[in-house]
């Protein structure tokens, strides 16, 4: 890890990994971890494949292929219209709940 870049530590099937991380990426880098952490699981449940590192592969192989998928498809024409109606939804609920502890 640089010295120069603050670490983020996540947990990847039960095990902790200390990464470097610049501080506006932090949230996407914990919901990256959590979403790999979920898919290894996933796998090693499944009891089909054995050990941390085939986990680790096949896990990026399904991660690559999502990844894939949504690039030839591309992104839902209505997605930037559904993310506006959640940010305002967020904004009003942020706002009544500021009013209510005046």
């Amino acid at each position: 890890m640089r010295q120069d870049q603050p670490g983020i530590k996540v947990t990847i099937m039960g095990k902790e990994f200390m990464v470097a991380c610049p501080e506006d990426e932090k949230t996407s880098l914990v919901a990256a971890a959590k979403y790999l952490d979920h898919k290894m699981k996933d796998i090693h449940n499944s009891g089909k494949v054995l050990g941390a590192e085939r986990c680790a592969i096949m896990a990026a192989l399904n991660i690559a292929h999502e990844l894939l998928q949504y690039q030839s498809d591309g992104i839902p024409s209505d997605m930037g219209d559904k993310i506006r109606a959640l940010q305002t939804k967020i904004d009003n609920a942020l706002r009544d709940s500021a009013q209510l502890t005046l």
